[in-house]
């Protein structure tokens, strides 16, 4: 983002140049005649005061860099803290100025008939990157367009139904105002945030957020830092602020975000992972103890389900009831399972959302296997814990 100046920033020097004769200033390092220093004096944020820290010969060459310091832990935990508070006191300044021009752009992009464009350039581009990405996956269509390839072709991509969002701190990129005059004949309605009210950014768009700092928080007073931390926290709010407006969902949110751990976890049921059909193991209320541990075996769950009649669940008889039992029953073909086995096991729906499964697994006393039943409790499937790390749900 374009520099903010500050107290601690601005550094002014004279000196008459040899061979013009003319007054020579030196801000921030830049180096320009008094007559071009007027101007850019002028267009500073009225409240920005310019302090003259010293006086001395603009240097012929570059001035030799600060000696490194290495990491001291007490400097460096005292930066660190300084540069959170710093950023954090950015955050709540443009919380406390947020009012009708933010519900301005929110209607605006919430209106918008087309795609969102977000475009900016340096460190501007990268949070312009981010914001597209997050409006795009909770439900606002939108795209990046970096603010020096539109005018080598890429204005293409854009329409009048679309809301063009510009980002620059200073409101004065050379490569977003070049695009102003284009950006208005396609009839594409604009939102600005910078940090300058006055800037040309923010005074030829419809709407303007106000995303200015105070300070940066680098030690230099140079690096884009509170400046970006604050735009980025502006867009994101009003991302979630259109995700609110859209009544955008759990399901929706999923549908954007197929791939990955969190599309698992969202989009994967039961029935996709559950056993099914012969490969459930199962056997009826009268079946002997020698038949369930021959089931159980056979179709490798560790358990068998147990059911009446009609196909109902009845219970459950796990690797864990025959070891409890064992020391117990002298006749395996004798003893009926019905007496042995658990009742009223745990089951979970076919629809329910895989992840789901865990939570009912991990409740004392712990679990490994699930059986899957429909609305009646007849039995349609089962689950072991290795099929959820199998479908990489958990």
């Amino acid at each position: 983002m374009g520099g903010r100046w500050s107290s601690r920033q601005a550094t002014t020097t004279t000196t008459e140049a040899a061979s013009n004769n003319r007054m020579t200033w030196r801000i921030c390092g830049i180096e320009m005649a008094f007559q071009e220093l007027v101007p850019t004096v002028a267009r500073l944020k009225p409240n920005a005061a310019l302090r003259y820290t010293h006086l001395m010969p603009a240097p012929s060459r570059s001035p030799v860099p600060p000696a490194a310091v290495g990491i001291n832990s007490e400097r460096a935990l005292a930066l660190a803290r300084e540069v959170l508070a710093t950023e954090a006191a950015a955050i709540r300044a443009i919380e406390t100025r947020l009012g009708d021009s933010f519900v301005d752009a929110a209607r605006v992009l919430l209106e918008c008939r087309g795609r969102v464009v977000v475009t900016g350039i340096g460190k501007s581009g990268h949070i312009a990157r981010k914001l597209a990405a997050t409006l795009a996956s909770t439900g606002t269509p939108a795209f990046f367009v970096h603010a020096a390839e539109a005018s080598h072709g890429d204005l293409g991509m854009i329409t009048r139904d679309d809301v063009v969002v510009l980002l620059s701190n200073s409101g004065e990129t050379d490569e977003l105002v070049s695009l102003l005059p284009h950006l208005k004949r396609q009839g594409a309605r604009l939102i600005a945030l910078t940090g300058y009210e006055e800037s040309s950014l923010a005074l030829a768009a419809d709407v303007h957020l106000d995303a200015s700092v105070d300070i940066e928080a680098c030690p230099l007073g140079l690096a884009p830092t509170a400046s970006t931390t604050a735009t980025l926290a502006l867009g994101d709010a009003l991302a979630l602020t259109l995700l609110d407006a859209r009544g955008f969902s759990v399901a929706d949110f999923a549908r954007a975000h197929p791939g990955g751990m969190l599309g698992r976890k969202l989009l994967t049921h039961v029935r996709d992972v559950m056993r099914s059909g012969k490969a459930v193991p199962s056997v009826p209320l009268a079946a002997s103890l020698a038949d369930a541990v021959v089931e159980m075996s056979g179709k490798g769950m560790g358990m068998t389900a147990v059911v009446n009649a009609d196909a109902t669940v009845a219970g459950i008889f796990t690797d864990g009831d025959l070891r409890r039992c064992v020391t117990r029953v002298r006749d395996f073909a004798a003893a009926r399972v019905r007496e042995l086995m658990t009742p009223n096991p745990r089951t979970i729906e076919a629809d329910r959302l895989a992840i789901d499964c865990v939570e009912l697994m991990e409740n004392a006393p712990k679990v490994s296997q699930l059986l899957v039943v429909d609305a009646s409790r007849t039995l349609i499937g089962a689950l072991h814990l290795h099929d959820l790390l199998r479908a990489k749900v958990v």
